[in-house]
């Protein structure tokens, strides 16, 4: 497929920013959850070892309770698998990582092996999409697991140990249903309601692609939440018209709009009923196709769509591949460089090479700056809480539990902030199993970071990802068939409404997905030039298409009265 707007096959190479990586932004609305959940998911088991006698062993159980920090965006009813597949996960890596400990004492053998579990780590945890904090966790256990003594009798105690905080943590992450079983869906929905509103307040391409984005986040929500009920029937009806509102805004309405948006907003994050709409514009009082389109999703047949395309996600033109490929040649390199200089802990550079890898070199570099300034600070902080972590053994657990939510409560402003906190988690943890020199530990924590940002950056420059832009042409063609299906759908008086609500629904999908792959070809290097003529002509089309087909929804096919169709050249 050609471009003929623009189609270089020069490589591209980008400015890095500097001062935008490391500012400040609004927390999170659920930061105090995952920072909750890590805190009582870790505080059992370490109190009980503490009572035993054997906090030696608090590095296996925190590998179970670190699991509690991961689908606190899902749904109850797909947080629960998720969160089981995230223990399984993190004991399989454990287990992979501790008989390798057992079998060899080689350095090199052993960052090879560190090596290669991250880089398959971070490219499944991409291609399952399960959110942060990703692969990085993951990374952080078997790095350290590595680098334990080990003996082949104590391997399954050790499992045992992490697969029952990993029960615990899932306790902890699925028994918030039983007081608010919807809480998700509600918050999925208020984000989707406040999105259409800020575009109703302020059109724009902008504000345009924020609304599609969360509007197509709640219907994934309410798809992936359990048996329909009244709550959700209010909230499906909700999303309608934040979708309603972003696709076709009503000319000279938009901060009446945008107040009622916000209010139904506000109701719906709040504890109280949710608030039950009127019927949206040109739609009945039910909502046509997602209990069918839910029930295809758990049937055989979506079961098996849905495994072929994880698979396609790892396949062989994967876009996922070169960065899983950075990960593996930054995490070798780092190690082996630290090793060669004498470091005793090559596995904190390795980890600090794991954790930069995002979507795009532009994205790595701004990890790689919030994680060297985050771990300098982070040390420092380190060596003022020591001395009271010494204390006694219920200080430093008392201790650890604090970094451990202060990290989740500060990492959603800025990643360097959170590092702040993690670090000296990090380095607490070592002194469960014995006090070590403070002017050693933070020496080496400081030479692994400067060496593993370093080399882990070095590499992602080196292994090229031309696949993205690859990714942007698959786009714009999955965006091309889903207009045409959603103008057909609307154009056909007898197409059935589920079909209609379902083609719509998958063009809101693709242009996310177009947007999602365009901003992440922007930010690399060593491509050929984007098409971006032809990008942002689809994406005006396909808002427009969406616009039409809102303002057609119901059995009858028509066009309700306070609707009107955008123009041509809006935006």
């Amino acid at each position: 497929m050609t471009d003929t707007s623009a189609c270089s096959g020069r490589p591209s190479l980008r400015a890095l920013p500097l001062t935008s990586a490391l500012r400040l932004s609004r927390p999170s609305d659920t930061w105090f959850k995952p920072a909750l959940s890590v805190v009582v998911a870790s505080a059992a088991p370490q109190l009980t070892l503490l009572a035993i006698g054997r906090l030696d062993l608090v590095m296996y159980t925190m590998a179970g309770s670190l699991c509690a920090l991961y689908g606190h965006g899902l749904p109850y009813a797909r947080r629960a698998g998720a969160v089981a597949g995230v223990v399984l996960g993190m004991a399989a890596s454990l287990a992979v990582s501790l008989v390798t400990a057992s079998l060899t004492g080689s350095t090199a053998v052993l960052i090879a092996v560190g090596a290669l579990l991250a880089a398959a780590q971070k490219a499944l945890c991409d291609a399952t999409r399960i959110g942060p904090p990703g692969h990085v966790i993951f990374t952080f256990v078997s790095s350290a697991a590595l680098f334990a003594p080990q003996r082949p009798e104590q391997i399954p105690g050790h499992l045992a140990l992490t697969l029952g905080a990993g029960a615990f943590a899932w306790l902890v992450a699925v028994a918030p249903a039983l007081v608010r079983r919807e809480g998700p869906e509600r918050r999925a929905v208020a984000r989707a309601l406040e999105a259409a509103a800020a575009r109703a307040a302020d059109p724009g391409p902008r504000t345009r692609d924020a609304a599609a984005a969360a509007v197509h986040a709640a219907w994934q929500c309410l798809l992936a939440s359990g048996r329909p009920t009244l709550v959700r029937r209010s909230l499906e009806r909700l999303v309608v018209h934040a979708e309603a509102a972003f696709a076709a805004p009503r000319p000279g309405g938009g901060n009446v709009d945008a107040d009622r948006l916000r209010a139904w907003a506000a109701l719906t994050r709040a504890r109280g009923p949710v608030p039950t709409p009127p019927p949206a514009p040109g739609t009945a009082d039910e909502l046509y196709g997602i209990d069918a389109e839910r029930a295809a999703g758990r049937a055989p047949e979506g079961r098996r769509a849905a495994r072929r395309a994880l698979l396609r996600r790892l396949g062989p033109g994967s876009p996922l591949l070169p960065v899983a490929v950075r990960t593996l040649a930054g995490c070798a390199l780092a190690g082996y460089l630290c090793a060669a200089l004498g470091v005793g802990r090559p596995y904190w550079a390795i980890v600090t090479a794991a954790s930069l890898y995002q979507a795009n070199i532009t994205l790595s570099w701004n990890r790689a700056l919030q994680r060297t300034l985050g771990n300098l600070l982070g040390v420092l902080v380190f060596a003022a809480a020591l001395p009271v972590s010494r204390i006694s053994p219920l200080a430093l657990v008392c201790c650890c539990l604090f970094f451990g939510f202060a990290a989740e409560a500060l990492i959603t402003r800025n990643y360097w902030l959170g590092s702040v906190a993690v670090t000296p988690m990090a380095l607490l943890i070592l002194e469960f199993g014995g006090a070590h020199p403070a002017g050693e530990l933070i020496g080496d924590r400081v030479l692994d970071t400067v060496l593993g940002a370093g080399v882990g950056f070095l590499a992602a420059t080196l292994v090229t990802n031309r696949r993205a832009a690859g990714r942007v042409e698959r786009a714009l063609d999955a965006l091309d068939r889903a207009r045409a299906d959603a103008e057909r759908a609307g154009a056909d008086p007898g197409a059935a409404p589920a079909t209609r609500d379902r083609a719509r629904r998958t063009l809101t999908a693709s242009l996310v997905e177009l947007r999602e792959a365009g901003d992440t070809a922007a930010g690399e290097w060593w491509q050929r030039a984007l098409p971006e003529q032809r990008l942002l002509a689809a994406e005006r089309a396909g808002h427009r298409t969406l616009a039409a087909t809102a303002q057609r929804r119901g059995p009858g096919g028509g066009t309700p009265p306070a609707a009107h169709a955008p123009s041509i050249g809006a935006e």
